[in-house]
């Protein structure tokens, strides 16, 4: 009796379309453009606490991974941030996750839920942003103004500290650090401030790898994510790169 034929699983299929992908040239073409994006967002965050260079080779895969050059989105929009049901873009926009702190200076003007829907560059830019939203560890802090000069302030009848900050344009954290003796507030009591505000900040990183990528930025969308990202970042190590201009 003949031996049954085995069927080949759904992640076994798509091993076998991308296993041509690293001679295709055509699966090179966005080398230039995220090798580029990845470089303005390492230089722009290099001084975050905890930060390590983004290797664009992964970006790379996770592109490979959300479209491929045999779809049709390859050329509009390759990391699939923006389309129908996808909340990364809005996210990424709004600022409420961070985005402000992600994206380079250059990029803020330029970002727009249209551009990114159609421009495979701007595409590319918002889902390596997107990323590393979902990779940084952020809170809240005082950050003190340009203006670091200390002021004095005359306690008044009915002030509280909350009440201080608001009005003189800093923090109750600051005015608690500057004046840690001071445990009760008395009318004609002088306390010392500085001008500051409490802003969110980066105060470290996850590490960037398929497994965290997979758990982060699809959120387990595809069960196969992380297998998919190692490997297409293996056949793209294996592979030749396009060349770019400086």
């Amino acid at each position: 009796m003949a031996a049954a034929i085995q069927q080949k699983s759904g992640f076994e299929k798509w091993q076998d379309g991308l296993s041509n992908a690293s001679s295709d040239a055509k699966w090179n073409s966005h080398d230039c453009d995220i090798r580029a994006a990845v470089n303005e967002y390492n230089y722009h965050l290099m001084k975050t606490n905890g930060y390590f260079s983004l290797d664009w080779q992964l970006i790379k895969a996770m592109v490979w991974v959300e479209s491929g050059a045999e779809s049709p989105e390859w050329k509009t929009k390759p990391m699939q941030i923006g389309v129908p049901g996808d909340p990364g873009l809005s996210s990424f926009l709004s600022g409420k996750e961070g985005g402000d702190l992600i994206i380079p200076p250059s990029y803020k003007n330029y970002f727009s839920r249209s551009a990114v829907a159609v421009n495979p560059i701007q595409n590319i830019r918002a889902g390596i942003g997107y990323v590393l939203i979902r990779m940084a560890r952020m809170d809240y802090a005082t950050i003190l103004d340009s203006d670091s000069k200390t002021y004095d302030v005359m306690v008044k009848s009915g002030d509280s500290l909350d009440r201080i900050a608001k009005e003189k344009g800093t923090t109750v954290d600051l005015l608690r650090r500057l004046n840690r003796d001071t445990t009760l507030l008395r009318p004609g009591q002088k306390l010392m401030y500085q001008k500051a505000s409490v802003q969110r900040v980066i105060t470290g990183w996850r590490s960037i790898t398929p497994s965290t990528i997979a758990q982060r930025y699809n959120g387990g969308g595809d069960p196969n994510y992380e297998k998919k990202l190692d490997y297409a970042l293996m056949l793209i190590k294996q592979g030749k790169v396009a060349e770019c201009t400086q």
